[in-house]
């Protein structure tokens, strides 16, 4: 499949720990990577999903964006995210159409992880 006009194409995330960047997103999520050089690093095996959340205390920071993440056994999903060494900012937590739960990367960036 190619690109596809209007559509999300690429997350770029800020990345200071290359070695742990890799070691958790492949324990975690099972994803790969590719070096373009010491300090940029690509991944696949991730399907891309986005949105905006306005609600509860969904604050706006710089850069502004959550990456949400699907599971489809969100609680197995939370344990293995611990595991590789992420900190759980926001417990799972009822939304309307699912459940989620916010943790932070070894590089400090705050993602979620939802499931029906």
């Amino acid at each position: 499949m190619g690109n596809i006009n209007n559509s999300i194409n690429y997350i770029e995330l800020p990345m200071v720990k290359n070695a742990e960047t890799k070691k958790f997103y492949h324990e975690a999520f099972g994803w790969e990577f590719t070096d373009w050089g010491p300090d940029y690093i690509s991944f696949s095996g991730a399907n891309i999903d986005g949105g905006f959340n306005g609600m509860g205390d969904a604050q706006i920071s710089n850069p502004g964006i959550l990456v949400v993440l699907y599971a489809s056994d969100l609680d197995k999903k939370l344990e293995e995210v611990t595991q590789a060494g992420a900190k759980i900012i926001k417990p799972i937590y009822e939304f309307p159409g699912g459940r989620r739960f916010h943790f932070v990367d070894p590089n400090g960036n705050e993602l979620a992880i939802w499931s029906e």
